[in-house]
């Protein structure tokens, strides 16, 4: 039972009650005096039961009232109007309230955390997404939302937008001794190498596997031939967001010395051997990223072990030894799913590296890098475009392996780990080759020392694959 008092309104009902009850009391025999009690009795508690929802009371609550709440106890309510209905709040003052500590460990989870204490988000966004990408590394250290943050699409996406995006020349070479593969990144803005995690165990001593980039950062290792397992289909790749190497569907065939590109942002692989085939592979698949799974493509015209290849106008061009190692070409069209074959034109003197760079196709002209040719598809022949005149000799150390595009120029890779700039949009003007790294120059003080000791500091490596990788 729930016992109401407001001052007006009991007054006037306890008076009336009282003279009544005093009529009654004088002609006790009278049953229309009674009923007239029992009305009033009725009346008195049917307009005590109406509820002010304008101001707070105090009320007794029984046990079965409210539940949680304890019997003969006085609870504080507060009316809470919403939606034109009454609800009307019960405060406990026996409930124990929380703690300051809670109070505060309620509010970090309702509001976002802070990536740097006392800057709202969105400004400390603009703030780390200017940080150069060297120290990206030790960015990811500091806590667990800088690294959801330094690794996650949005912060890229950022730097793209900000023009802070940088390219780094990644590097996979060789050791003639123990024939085990390593790689470094190159920094070219700062003129810096930098460490990066061991190759996976099943490429650390693998031959004639494919290497491309996807998406503009994502390093893909595929196929090869392992000494102990023989050729693989196996795939990994590699991250620079996050720095470490992941794996991907395998191939649908395995190969190694085959030819691979991308186009539309899609890997394409074609031809190639196969451990246990006595003869060269005609097949070729492709690799969606999209859909993650590979596909079959139309076969090669003839079976090929390709050794260059370049994607130009839209077409895959492959050079390589035919079954009866005779040199060959064929070109692939995406649109219609088929394989020509050419023997003229750009493939006839196409012998080194070439890269397409601002609507043209250029390529080295010599071993060592210091000249550059130029394709012209008016002519349909290569015309000489650039000479160093600093020409270093045909040693195997001094070879150029790669050609790429970085910062909008050529660079020139060689052997020796040297790398050249070339600025063929400015040619003529005295400055067009840059030299930004030197050969050898990541090695240690102890290991420098130890091969001037042992007699082995003469060229002992060679690459394998260059790539550029934006973050």
């Amino acid at each position: 039972m729930i016992s109401f008092f407001s001052a007006e309104k009991c007054l006037d009902k306890i008076s009336w009650f009282i003279f009544l009850y005093w009529q009654i009391s004088w002609n006790l025999v009278s049953k229309h005096l009674l009923l007239l009690l029992w009305i009033s009795w009725v009346h008195f508690f049917s307009l005590s039961s109406q509820v002010d929802t304008t101001a707070a009371c105090y009320c007794t609550v029984e046990t079965l009232t409210v539940v949680g709440a304890r019997s003969s106890r006085h609870c504080s309510t507060q009316p809470d109007i919403k939606d034109g209905r009454i609800r009307v709040r019960i405060n406990n003052p026996h409930k124990k309230k929380p703690s300051s500590e809670t109070k505060r460990s309620i509010t970090k989870q309702l509001l976002p955390p802070e990536l740097i204490p006392g800057l709202p988000n969105d400004l400390a966004v603009s703030c780390l997404v200017r940080v150069p990408r060297m120290y990206h590394r030790k960015l990811r250290l500091v806590s667990r939302k800088w690294y959801r943050l330094l690794t996650s699409n949005y912060f890229f996406s950022q730097r793209i937008q900000f023009g802070m995006a940088e390219e780094w020349i990644y590097v996979i070479k060789r050791d003639r001794d123990r024939r085990r593969l390593s790689w470094h990144t190159f920094d070219p803005r700062h003129q810096m190498w930098h460490p990066l995690p061991p190759i996976p165990p099943e490429y650390s001593e693998a031959l004639g596997f494919g290497c491309a980039v996807l998406s503009g950062y994502l390093l893909f290792l595929f196929g090869g031939k392992d000494r102990l397992k023989g050729s693989m289909k196996r795939v990994v790749y590699y991250s620079p967001r996050t720095n470490r190497w992941h794996h991907a569907p395998e191939m649908l065939r395995r190969r190694h010395f085959f030819g691979s590109c991308v186009m539309n942002n899609c890997l394409y692989v074609a031809g190639g051997e196969c451990e246990g085939v006595p003869r060269s592979l005609r097949s070729a698949e492709m690799f969606d990223p999209s859909k993650n799974k590979w596909s079959f493509i139309a076969d090669m015209s003839t079976a090929m072990v390709p050794f260059i290849g370049v994607v130009y106008k839209g077409r895959w061009f492959l050079k390589g030894l035919g079954t009866h190692r005779q040199v060959m070409s064929e070109v692939y069209t995406p649109a219609t799913d088929a394989w020509v074959p050419v023997s003229d034109g750009m493939v006839s003197g196409w012998r080194n590296p070439c890269v397409p760079f601002n609507g043209h196709l250029y390529a080295l002209d010599c071993p060592d890098g210091c000249k550059l040719r130029v394709y012209d598809h008016i002519t349909d022949s290569w015309k000489s475009c650039m000479d160093s005149k600093l020409h270093l000799g045909d040693s195997q150390a001094l070879e150029a392996a790669a050609l790429l595009p970085v910062g909008g120029k050529l660079c020139v890779v060689r052997n020796n780990l040297s790398m050249v700039l070339v600025d063929v949009a400015n040619s003529g003007g005295g400055k067009e080759w840059e030299t930004i790294a030197g050969k050898g120059h990541f090695k240690s003080v102890v290991s420098t020392l130890w091969s001037n000791i042992s007699g082995r500091n003469k060229h002992k490596s060679n690459i394998v694959h260059c790539q550029v990788l934006q973050a």
